[in-house]
């Protein structure tokens, strides 16, 4: 390659400055005289200044209850199925063993908040204890001869 042989990548368009004489003629596009005639002229939409009188109610999405209460702790939730195939008969199911199993995972080294729902069927006997659990899992250990404390 040759130095006459380099073409530039981009092209050398500028953008057109209108309202200084030459092609496009006496008003150059901007009608007559007047606030938009002039250069450096940008008004503000007019549809703002009804916006600006409306209320701000900025960063609370759809469900308002919800992002409000940011402080609350959500637990994490446990599948009856899982805790069929994790534990043996006769285990005693806490927030403890369900990470050491491996079910769930520590939130920032802490053991989180856990709730046990009834999704699943249950053969074994548990003894389920600092956990919430949900009426139908309570029903479905109770049945198979667990304990919920």
């Amino acid at each position: 390659m040759q130095l006459h042989q380099l073409k530039p990548t981009a092209p050398r368009k500028t953008a057109r400055r209108i309202g200084r004489g030459g092609k496009r003629g006496k008003m150059s596009g901007r009608g007559h005289k007047g606030q938009t005639a002039r250069a450096g002229n940008s008004t503000r939409p007019e549809m703002r200044e009804q916006i600006k009188k409306l209320p701000k109610l900025r960063g609370h999405g759809i469900n308002r209850s919800e992002a409000v209460n940011a402080e609350r702790v959500l637990p994490v939730v446990v599948n009856l199925k899982a805790l069929e195939t994790k534990f043996e008969a006769g285990a005693i199911v806490s927030p403890k063993t369900l990470v050491a199993a491996g079910v769930i995972s520590t939130k920032r080294g802490r053991l989180p908040l856990v709730k046990i729902l009834g999704t699943g069927e249950v053969t074994k006997k548990f003894s389920v204890v600092d956990c919430t659990v949900s009426a139908s899992a309570k029903a479905k250990l109770e049945k198979a001869g667990g304990e919920v404390k």
